[in-house]
């Protein structure tokens, strides 16, 4: 079942609906998160960021199983973190802070892997790619960067490059609202909002801007259909913009060049969007307090969900393979009990002195590409402490030879690969755009 989860700036809690019959399943007690602060870990549990005061100097994670309506982990990390975000397995979670860091922690453990500044003022949104090799973060600095998972993690690299981002985007003059990305990994084009009433289309394999998209109104929230032929921004005048990805529209049009439409039944802000691919479906929410589900074949609004107080401002499409009501069978239940119970709250600081030495762990690529595993180097010493244990120290240096040799062979392949990607892409974007090269600088 797909479920719609949502949450709210003030202590109304997580309201949870099937999205097929409107039903309301379990209501989350005691929540009040910021904007991009929920996310769903995997389709284990939910996890969200806390930050009552906007002041303060510290804040808090919480995490809840599906099953019970209060919080059963809290987190406390060093400052306070408005965004977070999971990769699609739920085995990381990142978070983005007031300062500007970006923490990376360990599901499992609740081990805090990495810690990097990323921009110069608050981060406000943090997105992972389809293939969980790149994550993508926005600013309250306008900026929007790009982080190589691969990079993050490897020190020798990081001590040859000049920076450890992959591309930083600073063409958005005010605070980064929103970021959307599409399909295709290294090759995807990312959408980005800002206060600046701007939505850009970013080219990953081309590291440049492709089409900038001036709104009447200032853009909170973006969604990008699954064809990738257009983009749905929601506005502060409580419209939802329709504009297009790949295509001209007039400039005499109502709204200027390159929106082709827009969606509207009320005046409040819409704060936050979701799209779904069963049943091209469109979900907004608002500052009325409000969830509405577009059918965008017909542009109408055929469910509406009602949050129990305040407004609305995170939207998640969870797809679960057990129903969230109370008569699930206790086998069930206490399953997924014990399941949860295996999480460990976040830690606050890195927990070990030689950071730059032992228990790095390197991101494993999903199953669809064809490489070696890259594996923990916790585990890798493990297995020499093992082999030493059992008088083969000269086994274990052979072992550890061929874990490096593997990795540089599938840092190779990963190479050999881009490359193909880049090409591929630069010849679909050539031909999407009538082979026509766009200047970044001039912004359309």
């Amino acid at each position: 079942m797909n479920v719609v989860i949502a949450s709210s700036s003030i202590d109304g809690g997580i309201g949870c609906w099937d999205l097929q019959t409107g039903a309301e399943q379990l209501r989350y007690k005691t929540c009040a998160s910021p904007p991009h602060g929920l996310a769903s870990i995997g389709s284990s549990f939910l996890a969200c960021s806390q930050l009552r005061d906007p002041s303060a100097t510290s804040g808090h994670v919480l995490y809840w199983s599906w099953s019970k309506p209060q919080a059963q982990v809290k987190s406390f990390p060093a400052e306070p973190i408005k965004p977070i975000a999971a990769n699609s397995e739920g085995s990381y979670i990142v978070g983005g802070g007031s300062s500007g860091d970006i923490y990376f922690w360990e599901v499992a453990t609740g081990r805090l892997l990495k810690k990097w500044h990323a921009h110069y003022r608050a981060v406000t949104c943090l997105v992972f790619s389809e293939d969980d090799s790149l994550l993508i973060s926005g600013s309250e600095d306008g900026c929007v960067r790009v982080w190589s998972l691969f990079m993050i993690f490897d020190d020798v690299r990081q001590q040859q490059a000049s920076h450890l981002y992959e591309y930083s985007f600073t063409e958005h003059t005010l605070r980064v609202t929103d970021i959307a990305m599409g399909y295709g990994g290294g090759n995807a084009i990312i959408v980005s909002a800002s206060e600046d009433r701007t939505c850009k289309v970013w080219s990953l394999s081309r590291g440049r801007l492709l089409r900038n998209v001036v709104f009447p109104s200032i853009i909170d929230a973006i969604a990008i259909d699954s064809g990738e032929h257009v983009f749905y921004a929601g506005g502060r005048d409580g419209k939802i913009y329709i504009a297009a990805l790949n295509a001209e529209s007039s400039p005499s049009n109502n709204y200027g060049l390159h929106i082709i439409g827009s969606l509207t039944d009320q005046s409040k802000p819409v704060t936050c969007m979701a799209y779904s691919a069963e049943g091209n479906l469109l979900l907004s929410g608002s500052e009325d307090g409000m969830i509405r589900v577009w059918d965008m074949k017909t542009k109408n609004i055929v469910r509406m969900f009602r949050h129990s107080k305040g407004p609305v401002n995170n939207i998640l499409i969870v797809r679960l393979s057990y129903p969230l009501n109370r008569s699930e069978s206790k086998v069930q239940a206490s399953s997924r009990r014990h399941e949860f119970s295996l999480h460990p709250p976040l830690e606050k600081y890195a927990n070990s002195s030689d950071e730059d030495i032992d228990n790095k762990t390197i991101i494993t690529l999903p199953d669809t590409i064809d490489l070696p595993s890259y594996l923990s180097s916790q585990l890798i010493n493990d297995h020499i402490k093992q082999l030493q244990q059992q008088g083969s120290s000269a086994a274990a240096e052979m072992e550890v030879k061929r874990l490096k040799l593997d990795g540089q062979r599938s840092m190779e392949m990963f190479q050999q690969l881009k490359k193909v990607y880049d090409n591929l892409q630069e010849f679909c974007v050539n031909e999407l755009l009538d082979g026509q090269p766009m200047d970044g600088s001039k912004g359309n």
